[in-house]
């Protein structure tokens, strides 16, 4: 459990690769810095983007059919796991020094925040049952433990394998510094997403704006980690040429 102080920035929405590049800088500055403060962030996109896992090496050519025609824009993720799209939804971030070695270990920590989070607003998570793999195109298609499912309201004792995925979380370390950011899906684009990925999304949170959720995923955060002292934080512009530098590091053609 970290202590000291801890960061929140203002919720920003930008193009794919800024918001990569600035992932990336806040996870560096961690490292370079040698603090052991973390920092939590929340952020929306500018149009529809697919972003990649750091490890995808093929694009499926109607993908990048549909990027060449304008419908969806292409960036690379730092983290690993499959393609998630980003539209619709809320995505956050969390640099974490220290957190505990073992990824499942930490991912299952997380999970529990986020779980606490939608709970207080009356919204049931579990963790996923499928096996993890790094195979999948589509990050949404299975769900590991490190990913969290909608629980089935009615056949609570059954397999939840058909229950819609809702939280999608990757990690990338550096230095024993973690960054995992996810993309946690309220307002899905149907049309869009049944065109990249021929399945049915989730269905839409309709009761759920997205500042209740960033104010519950926040208060939960702070209660879970009473030892840290949160404070507000925005960047230099020092800082925005850095991460703006950075940012072509992530661009998809």
């Amino acid at each position: 459990m970290p202590a000291g102080q801890g960061w929140t920035l203002p919720f920003l929405e930008l193009d794919g690769p800024s918001q990569m590049a600035l992932d990336r800088w806040l996870l560096e500055q961690s490292v370079t810095s040698g603090t052991k403060s973390p920092v939590l962030r929340f952020y929306g996109w500018k149009g529809p983007w697919l972003s990649l896992g750091r490890h995808q090496v093929a694009t499926p050519p109607h993908w990048q059919a549909l990027a060449d025609a304008g419908v969806i824009k292409l960036v690379r993720r730092p983290s690993g796991g499959g393609a998630v799209l980003h539209s619709g939804g809320l995505t956050y971030a969390l640099i974490w020094p220290g957190a505990p070695r073992q990824r499942r270990e930490a991912y299952r920590q997380t999970s529990t925040w986020l779980i606490d989070s939608f709970q207080s607003l009356g919204h049931t998570l579990e963790p996923g049952r499928s096996a993890a793999t790094a195979r999948l195109q589509n990050c949404f298609a299975g769900a590991s433990a490190a990913d969290l499912v909608d629980r089935e309201p009615h056949n609570s004792g059954a397999h939840n394998s058909e229950a819609h995925k809702r939280i999608g979380s990757a990690q990338y370390w550096l230095h024993g510094h973690l960054l995992q950011h996810g993309e946690i899906v309220l307002q899905p684009p149907a049309d869009l997403w049944e065109t990249l990925f021929d399945s049915t999304p989730p269905a839409p949170l309709e009761a759920l704006t997205q500042q209740e959720l960033i104010t519950a995923l926040t208060q939960t955060l702070q209660n879970r980690w009473p030892e840290v002292h949160w404070h507000g934080q925005t960047l230099g512009d020092d800082a925005w040429q850095q991460v703006k530098s950075a940012s072509e590091n992530y661009r998809l053609a």
